[in-house]
């Protein structure tokens, strides 16, 4: 069908409403071809400004008679769907309008808040675009035509041993790159790690309490139970775990605790490794953020230890930006065929440009600089916060502080009850989340204690953000 380029995609996606009228008896078919046509038009299908092909070239392109698509033409355009301008055609007209669809944005937090405190979220406006697009016309530059095929599902061999240099380096992992997995962030990783659990006949898995519920949420994907285990101040209580029979797989965050911001103790971490190894289980070990201290060098990852106990998994979604979705896994020799296969079978393998990327970027010492500048900025955020929250909440406690994007903040309970602040804090559009939604094991002394973030935040908005709490909760000044 000739039809002109201007009104050719939006004729395509209609011409299948077209077809019935061909296979309509005889006596049907200027009838339904009106009636597709007019719904076409009614539905959006075809636009308003769609040129139309000529009742010769439809007529043939149907097997009906140009009579028969003349007629249609002439009535459609009688009642308004459609135009007809002499010496240039037809056209859908502007009368009919079908509501336009909307897509909704189900993005996580999509918060509308004047302060948004709530953990999680670096600050996106230090994203390297300058450097992300230069990397991008490199790789788009040098990639062989070859290279955009299906990938290795364990990620490109060029990735995969950038990540192990590069984690070897700056985590303490050992890091083959035959045993590194790329992945679209942790959730991907654990939730391969929970299908391959289960197929090995696990059905629970130990967590931190408090912890991340979203550990929870992805193993429960593959029908995998977790069991909330306590804390100490060294770390995850190992009596409790040693009393449940059937687990054997217990998920961490040793390096920086989430959300006590604790790091684990030596001897804490050497007792999680031997329980591993008389159960013959596993530690998961989730790297969120482990790059980001700021007082001290950096915790080196449990996984370096001993790698055949644990396995390691991060991602860049602190360092760069969540949406990326880059990850990596890091597993045992045991684990590492079912992975892969599981993984295989889940996408067939991460997008290649975005792995080419990325490994670009981190040969180049990108990845280095982005992190030496998120830690400067980090850390300048962190210390306004604690002088903030110190002068207009007198006797706030602040603790895991000393690395990571967020603190716990321990107000006295002369500024609650909590509920009543929580309250206060949203009509003021002042966005927080209590530790209460990350564990039910709290003292019950009235104290409020919440999880605030503060990475997100310019320097300047994080102080009139704890300004305008003490206003709306009355604490201030």
């Amino acid at each position: 069908m000739s039809v002109p380029e201007d009104g050719a995609q939006a004729w395509a996606a209609a011409w299948e409403l077209l077809l019935p009228a061909a296979t309509a008896p005889a006596r049907a078919r200027g009838r339904t071809l009106q009636s597709a046509l007019r719904e076409a038009v009614r539905s959006a299908r075809l636009a308003p400004g769609t040129r139309l092909p000529s009742s010769r070239e439809l007529a043939a392109d149907l097997g009906v008679s140009r009579g028969l698509v003349t007629e249609a033409y002439e009535q459609l355009t009688a009642e308004g769907y459609l135009r007809a301008d002499r010496g240039s055609g037809t056209w859908v007209g502007g009368a009919a309008r079908a509501p336009a669809p909307r897509a909704r944005d189900l993005a996580p937090g999509a918060l509308h808040a004047r302060v948004d405190f709530l953990p999680g979220s670096p600050d996106l406006s230090l994203f390297p675009r300058s450097a992300w697009a230069a990397a991008q016309r490199a790789v788009l530059a040098e990639l062989p035509h070859h290279g955009l095929g299906y990938p290795d599902p364990r990620g490109l061999p060029r990735l995969r041993t950038a990540l192990a240099e590069l984690l070897t380096r700056r985590r303490g992992v050992v890091a083959d790159p035959e045993r590194v997995i790329v992945c679209s962030g942790v959730a991907q990783a654990i939730s391969l790690l929970g299908q391959v659990l289960y197929a090995r006949g696990e059905r629970t898995l130990g967590a931190e309490d408090p912890g991340s519920p979203e550990h929870a949420q992805q193993l429960a994907t593959a029908q995998i139970a977790t069991v909330r285990l306590p804390l100490d101040e060294e770390g995850l209580a190992l009596e409790p775990l040693r009393a449940l029979r059937e687990v054997r797989t217990v998920i961490s965050t040793p390096s920086h605790q989430f959300p006590s911001g604790i790091a684990y103790s030596a001897r804490r971490r050497a007792e999680l490794l031997d329980w591993a190894r008389a159960v013959d289980g596993l530690v998961v070990e989730d790297d969120y953020d482990g790059d980001f201290r700021y007082d001290r060098a950096p915790v080196g990852a449990l996984q370096g230890l001993d790698p055949e106990r644990v396995a390691y998994t991060g991602s860049v979604s602190k360092s760069l930006a969540p949406g990326l979705r880059l990850g990596w896994l890091l597993v045992p020799d045991a684990l590492a065929e079912d992975i892969v296969a599981h993984k295989r079978v889940m996408d067939l393998g991460n997008p290649v440009l975005d792995q080419e990327l990325l490994a670009h970027f981190i040969e180049g010492g990108g990845y280095d600089r982005q992190l030496r500048r998120c830690q400067r900025a980090y850390r300048e955020r962190r210390d306004i916060l604690v002088s903030a929250l110190a002068e207009h909440f007198p006797g706030t406690e602040v603790t895991g502080i000393a690395a990571g994007l967020h603190i716990i903040a321990r107000i006295p309970a002369r500024y609650g009850p909590q509920d009543a602040f929580l309250a206060r804090a949203a009509e003021a559009g002042v966005a927080l989340r209590p530790l209460s939604g990350y564990t039910s094991a709290l003292p019950d002394d009235g104290a409020i204690r919440l999880v605030i973030g503060y990475a997100q935040l310019a320097p300047a908005r994080i102080a009139d953000g704890v300004r305008l709490l003490a206003r709306a909760t009355k604490a201030g000044p």
